[in-house]
């Protein structure tokens, strides 16, 4: 589906109107940890989760817990925290007993307040990457710097420092990103203007955030043991949509007779990637670009609203190609080559985390660990059928390249 684009006089584009922080990009400025007093039998049960799930105790503490009103709810920042809580004792109480036994309804002292909660905020009622990482994260020393040694989790799941690691490491991916999502707002206002030299120093700019995204991505392996995340983790982040493990999807006790389906946490519910594939043009295969848009539906409307105005602004494409500048051409492709990078390196991962660590966990290497799950053994928690959905995209990304003509 080709994008529209305007060639009308454009309105410079700003972060700030998106809900886009200069300092932290996507991720929440300084989440809050605590709601309410009202909401305390919420805090109480997520601040015990790993716990609570370990012992399968988690329904029973669950089944317990009052019907609370949304209303008190005071602000985004509350409303935001909200839902983090909420879907994580959602997840666990779903999948305590693994995959052989999911539980198929949410009750309704937790379904109604949690889809509530996300009508509210314009997310579905399911964990999603802005609450698993955007919003989960709050530093040890206020004052001190935003470093995984610095950094802690509000809400967490069995899997100990991996679980941690996992979550860390993906928050300082999208704060690595953050010279990135700027450079492409000058890049983006340069073309309106418009101004070579502005342009030439956005992609140049752009180029060295993705390559440092790439090595921060790279830390996954210092923090993140593959065998917990497959066994433990990964679970967690899965959903009630193309999972066969829940092939029906989950009754929302109180909000729907019918079970509905929703997709489980996926990296391409990251705005980021999203924000640059539009800005540098990229067009991806039907399907892959199906489920690149649903999960956009998955990120808060801010976001979704932030990658749809870069869609619409002139084609830098066109405006590289029709400038016949060599340099700008040069800068424009090498920004594709280090996407590329970045979606190799990302496939090179999760081989890591996915298809090695399943093998091995078949061959029954992981004594101490859970049996494999086998619902979602070759897919992604988001459903994809991942290596090669990764591969397309990357292969795409690179098929982008501009040839200088003549």
């Amino acid at each position: 589906m080709e994008p529209q684009r305007q060639n009308v006089k454009m309105m410079p584009l700003s972060l700030e109107s998106y809900h886009i922080s200069e300092e932290y990009g996507f991720l929440l400025p300084n989440p809050l940890k605590e709601l309410p007093d009202h909401y305390r039998p919420w805090m109480e049960i997520a601040n015990r989760l790993p716990q609570l799930i370990e012992t399968h105790q988690l329904r029973a503490h669950v089944n317990k817990m009052p019907l609370l009103n949304c209303q008190i709810l005071k602000g985004y920042r509350e409303q935001r925290l909200a839902h983090l809580v909420l879907s994580c004792i959602s997840m666990g109480y779903v999948w305590q007993e693994g995959e052989m036994q999911p539980e198929k309804v949410l009750p309704r002292n937790l379904a109604i307040p949690f889809v509530e909660v996300s009508r509210n905020l314009g997310l579905p009622p399911i964990l999603v990457h802005s609450d698993l990482v955007l919003t989960n994260w709050t530093k040890r020393d206020p004052y001190g710097p935003l470093e995984i040694g610095n950094l802690e989790i509000i809400i967490a799941f069995p899997g100990g420092d991996s679980l941690r690691g996992f979550i860390l490491v993906t928050a300082l991916v999208e704060k690595a990103a953050v010279p990135g999502i700027k450079a492409l707002v000058q890049g983006v206002n340069a073309i309106s203007q418009p101004s070579q030299d502005t342009l030439l120093q956005a992609l140049q700019q752009l180029r060295l955030s993705i390559q440092d995204i790439t090595r921060t991505l790279g830390h996954m392996h210092d923090y993140v043991d593959p065998d917990i995340f497959y066994a433990v983790i990964r679970i967690f982040l899965s959903g009630w949509k193309d999972n066969p493990a829940m092939p029906v999807g989950l009754i929302y006790e109180g909000v729907s007779k019918e079970p509905l389906k929703y997709s489980g946490g996926s990296a391409a519910q990251s705005t980021v990637l999203h924000a640059f594939d539009e800005f540098l043009g990229i067009h991806h295969s039907k399907e892959s670009a199906d489920f690149l848009y649903r999960m956009r539906d998955y990120m808060p409307p801010s976001h979704k609203a932030f990658i749809e105005e870069i869609r619409a602004t002139p084609s830098l494409r066109n405006h590289v190609l029709s400038s016949g500048h060599g340099r700008l051409l040069t800068a424009y492709n090498q920004c594709l080559e280090a996407l590329a990078e970045l979606r190799s390196y990302h496939i090179t991962v999760v081989t890591k985390y996915l298809i090695t660590a399943a093998a091995k966990a078949k061959s029954g290497k992981l004594n101490h660990l859970p049996g494999p799950p086998q619902a979602l053994e070759d897919r992604g928690t988001g459903g994809t059928a991942v290596m090669s959905f990764l591969k397309n995209v990357r292969d795409q990304t690179l098929a982008s390249i501009l040839h200088a003509s003549g």
